[in-house]
């Protein structure tokens, strides 16, 4: 029951965060709590993120950025190819985070958790298997 919980609020927790930043780049959280609070200054960002992409090109890697943070955010909610779907979340947290990090440094990434929210993907993708090992050991 307690690896359960844990999964859940892992998926739960990891889903929140996706459909949270994509609910502030639309707009739909209010602007006293916004990071973006808008599409324009979102792709602002995408391209302080991604200096050594051309502009024309920022447009279309925010929507496929976002359209990936949709995606697996729907798949942990409800569960749907869990593992998978973490092992996607890590590794586009990692990406995220490696950006931030190359452009900004180190700072950003670590005060927003990134590197923790990417191990806890990591982690999600990892749980069936442990419990499995950790069973063999003490049959």
């Amino acid at each position: 029951m307690y690896n359960k919980m844990v999964k859940l609020g892992l998926r739960l927790a990891l889903a929140a965060g996706f459909l949270s930043a994509v609910a502030d780049r639309l707009g739909w959280w209010p602007t006293a709590v916004s990071a973006w609070g808008n599409w324009a200054s979102f792709l602002e960002y995408t391209q302080v993120l991604n200096p050594f992409v051309p502009n024309s090109m920022i447009p279309a890697l925010g929507v496929v950025a976002t359209l990936a943070e949709v995606l697996l955010g729907i798949c942990l909610l409800l569960g749907f190819k869990t593992r998978l779907a973490a092992q996607l979340s890590g590794s586009l947290l990692l990406l995220f985070a490696g950006a931030m990090t190359f452009t900004s440094g180190i700072k950003g990434p670590l005060d927003y958790s990134v590197f923790s929210a990417a191990a806890a993907a990591f982690a999600l993708s990892t749980i069936n298997e442990l419990y499995v090992e950790l069973d063999q050991l003490l049959a």
